[in-house]
């Protein structure tokens, strides 16, 4: 039990990339980090924002921002910005800060031709780590907005990561924190981000304005967690591939679909050699050898001509529910309390 739980925590860290990143590329307005971080402060006066009446969050007319929904007049959360478009979308909404809570590198140079800072601050899907939740808190009270805070999909990692710092920042009260998670539509198997949601409390003005932090642009991010947002990103493609009846989607007319198969199951292979997995427990890996024989057979079937679409999904599917039962297993519980320190 003892080996298994501290591969648990190892996996928690490399998969949440949480807290203790080395530093990356630095932005020239960061500010230097120093080990001593105060004691928290809660605050004990009245809340301004439990004062004000908060409308639920406002799904956003916008055609390149995957799930944005503006949570405050100045914080916005959606999904990955991918593109020149997406870009200039943020350019037509003001923003002036991007927050990445995703693991993938931010595209520092795009965001800068738009006039915007990206600041990354990523975290897994078991929660939002304390310490970051007060970095995110004080990124939205100090940085210049509007702030764009994103994940992935939009869905999970950013309204949790939103809901926490805006209350911790006072921006809205703790009891509209669960509306948010609701209103983006949040899983409910993503115990950790509800737990992080529901348990924040708004910090001390004093407390905020005294955390030494280091804004960073691109955080060095563990080798398992780039492998999964590697995986994940094939995966989406294929997905849509799927959904368009196993014919190239409309984002990527120029992929080979057997061949992102083979991708996958090779990104699967490697995540097995990494050092990581030694210590791993055989149900992991158990799962891991599923998907790459599930992907294997779905890189044969889109190898025939015509391809094989009932083998395809049957695959497809294989690949899918295996991977959701690895993720609540091993990804999506809340964060052990040993970890939260």
């Amino acid at each position: 039990m003892r080996t298994r739980f501290c591969f648990l925590a190892l996996l928690t860290i490399a998969i949440g990339c949480v807290n203790d990143f080395p530093q990356g590329e630095k932005s020239k307005a960061s500010n230097p980090i120093e080990a001593d971080v105060p004691s928290i402060e809660i605050s004990n006066e009245t809340s301004r924002s439990d004062q004000l009446t908060v409308p639920s969050p406002v799904k956003l007319a916008v055609h390149h921002l995957p799930n944005a929904f503006r949570i405050t007049p100045s914080i916005i959360s959606g999904g990955l910005p991918e593109g020149e478009n997406a870009f200039a979308e943020l350019e037509a909404l003001g923003v002036k800060t991007i927050v990445s809570v995703d693991g993938m590198r931010p595209d520092v140079e795009l965001a800068r031709t738009h006039g915007q800072r990206y600041v990354h601050l990523p975290h897994g899907y078991d929660g939002v780590p304390e310490q970051r939740g007060h970095e995110i808190a004080k990124a939205f009270s100090e940085l210049p907005g509007p702030i764009y805070i994103h994940c992935h999909h939009g869905k999970h990692r950013s309204p949790a990561a939103a809901a926490v710092a805006c209350v911790e920042a006072g921006l809205i009260p703790v009891s509209s924190a669960e509306a948010i998670l609701k209103h983006t539509g949040t899983g409910d198997n993503y115990r950790g981000l509800w737990d992080s949601a529901r348990n924040a409390k708004r910090l001390s003005p004093e407390f905020i304005k005294r955390l030494e932090v280091e804004f960073v642009e691109v955080a060095s991010v563990p080798p398992l967690a780039l492998a999964m947002v590697a995986m994940e990103q094939t995966f989406d493609r294929l997905k849509q591939a799927a959904a368009a009846d196993w014919k190239p989607p409309v984002k990527y007319p120029d992929i080979d679909l057997s061949h992102e198969a083979l991708i996958l199951k090779e990104q699967f292979a490697e995540m097995k050699r990494l050092p990581e997995m030694a210590k791993g427990p055989e149900k992991l890996l158990q799962y891991l050898t599923e998907s790459e024989d599930a992907a294997g057979d779905l890189e044969q079937a889109l190898r025939e001509v015509p391809a094989s679409v009932g083998r395809a999904n049957g695959a497809m599917s294989v690949v899918t529910k295996t991977c959701m039962a690895c993720h609540r297993e091993f990804r999506d519980p809340p964060r052990p309390v040993s970890l939260k320190q």
